[in-house]
């Protein structure tokens, strides 16, 4: 298109568009359907290389909004929160997920710029692959997949530990628990990628009323409608408000960390949506304020109603349970703790069926670029990547029944630490992606932020700089916990591995790529900035021109409704 027929218009561009009127917004589309017919087809034709199958653009901007607003609430929030409590105390808790949940922000700013202008199932590892590295792209890749992964077998201990609310006292077997869970969470994957979809519909909407349901519920117990009266805040009075010291924050922060998750599920979902340009940016203004307001309500609640002292907190030394179910308990509510029981586990089933999606999505993404045997990467006629779902389910279920064979606690500890240090690790990675991204945009002088309805991360490099900042700290709080762990015992190389297993899978398998494979660090100006770039039709256009003609009222509405 020439350049005089392009509007270029940033991620707030409403006085541009309010100057706009419908006339106008007709021949814009006008124009960009009969300028641009060509080679949008063309690019449609190489947006995504077909050698190994499609994945289907299944996914609805309305299902992607909703999930957008569930996604990521399972057992971090739930259960994992009790854990950083006894570790921690209450003031170390606040500041390490405060922290983690300012990284969400940066995440998805800074993965959003590329995933709109690159919708690719296999989101940053793609990235690494073509701006970067190709070694790099293996190193995060086989670490990200081996993090998703993890989280399938640390979701179902989590399954058992909320059953055994029901079962104890009857010799409920932890066998039948993980094997029900393992069940439930293969057989969705048996079906098409659109059940997929409407099961996490569905179950983002429970967990966004459960969570409505635990807010409210604590906000009345805190004002005096439990058993015990009004709660004044005296734990963070008579107890250790920075419990453990540096150490306590570090297992604090780890937590928080895989509780939060590292957001790319969304951004691999937008390379999957009919809509990604409409799906992602939504998403990336959404989901940073959704985690923030679940994350710290419900932390700071449970400072105020459950002390860190409490022994049925999950690492306190009893039966552990979701420190809402006990502040439930406690204030006596009847049916209440039964009813937030149920729908925590069902929220931890949506959370293993992402953790599959997303790493399956990876693996099948390593496989199309060849870092990993190609036969891997085939996609059959219903849009599922067989093999990487295959080899992913099976190494889930492995791990999912070590926690039988491991001693629980021991096996949910370093399937936990894996996965967080594996996530903040990678958010390095992004961060530094997008700075080379941006390098090869200025090499090859690409016009990529003129086109019409262009979308770049707001105040660039605000977000990465950030996630990189916190990346670091978080780093360092990863080797604090390997080389002093919490109560005071001596250093062993068990601690110190346990939390230093993600990084020293990154750095080794990295190496040992490019040593190997001897592959070329990635030129700037001969990158590829073409591959699977979707160029919006004149139809996507014009709906985006009649989405931002809207009052901002009306576009506020689109992020809280729930149909």
């Amino acid at each position: 298109m020439e350049k005089s027929k392009q509007i270029s218009i940033s991620q707030e561009p409403l006085s541009d568009k309010r100057s706009l009127d419908r006339k106008t917004a007709s021949v814009l589309a006008a124009e960009d359907r009969r300028l641009s017919i060509a080679s949008i087809e063309q690019a449609r034709l190489t947006e995504i290389d077909a050698r190994n199958g499609q994945f289907h653009r299944s996914f609805t901007p309305r299902q992607i909004h909703i999930i957008s607003l569930g996604s990521n609430i399972g057992s971090g929030v739930f259960i994992g929160t009790g854990k950083a409590l006894a570790n921690g105390g209450p003031g170390n808790m606040v500041i390490a997920y405060a922290l983690a949940c300012s990284c969400v922000w940066a995440v998805l700013q800074t993965l959003s710029e590329m995933t709109i202008a690159f919708p690719t199932s296999g989101n940053y590892i793609d990235y690494a692959y073509r701006w970067v590295d190709p070694a790099l792209a293996f190193g995060a890749g086989f670490a990200e997949w081996l993090g998703w992964t993890s989280i399938v077998a640390a979701e179902a201990a989590f399954f058992n530990i909320l059953l055994s609310f029901w079962t104890s006292g009857s010799n409920f077997p932890a066998a039948a628990g993980l094997t029900i869970f393992v069940a439930a969470t293969l057989l969705i994957f048996v079906m098409p990628n659109t059940v997929f979809a409407w099961f996490e519909y569905v179950s983002s909407i429970i967990k966004i009323l459960l969570f409505l349901l635990i807010i409210f519920t604590s906000l009345a117990i805190i004002g005096g409608a439990g058993a015990q009266g009004p709660l004044d805040g005296s734990y963070w009075r008579d107890l250790p408000v920075f419990k453990n010291g540096f150490s306590g924050f570090s297992n604090c922060i780890l937590l928080a960390v895989w509780a939060v998750g590292d957001q790319v599920f969304i951004g691999i979902m937008g390379g999957e949506a009919q809509s990604p340009r409409f799906s992602m940016a939504h998403a990336t203004k959404l989901v940073p304020f959704r985690v923030n307001i679940v994350y710290m309500l419900s932390v700071i609640f449970i400072t105020i109603m459950v002390p860190s002292n409490d022994k049925r907190l999950l690492g306190g030394g009893g039966v552990a349970a979701s420190p809402f179910v006990i502040a439930f308990q406690d204030a006596q509510i009847k049916v209440l703790p039964d009813i937030i029981n149920a729908g925590m586990m069902v929220g931890i089933l949506a959370i293993s069926a992402e953790s599959v999606y997303l790493a399956s999505r990876i693996l099948r993404s390593m496989a199309h670029h060849q870092l990993v045997p190609e036969r891997f990467a085939s996609v059959d006629s219903k849009g599922r990547p067989r093999w990487a779902l295959i080899i992913t389910c099976s190494v889930a279920v492995i791990l999912t029944y070590i926690n039988l064979s491991a001693g629980g606690v021991v096996a949910l500890n370093w399937l936990v630490s894996i996965t967080s240090s594996c996530f903040f690790a990678n958010w390095l990675i992004i961060s530094f992606t997008s700075w080379r991204f941006r390098q090869a945009l200025a090499a090859q002088n690409d016009g990529l932020f003129q086109e019409s309805y262009a979308w770049q991360s707001s105040k660039w490099p605000l977000a990465p700089g950030w996630l990189f900042a916190v990346s670091t700290l978080i780093f360092a709080c990863c080797f604090a916990a390997g080389l002093k762990p919490l109560g005071g015992t001596s250093l062993s190389a068990e601690n110190f591995f346990e939390y230093m297993v993600g990084i020293i899978i990154i750095v080794v398998f990295t190496v040992a790529f490019k040593l190997i494979m001897r592959t070329e660090w990635r030129d700037p100006k001969t990158a590829d900035l073409k591959t699977g770039r979707r160029t919006l039709s004149g139809e996507e256009i014009q709906q985006l021109h009649d989405y931002y003609k809207q009052s901002a009222w009306r576009r506020f509405g689109t992020y809280v409704q729930l149909w």
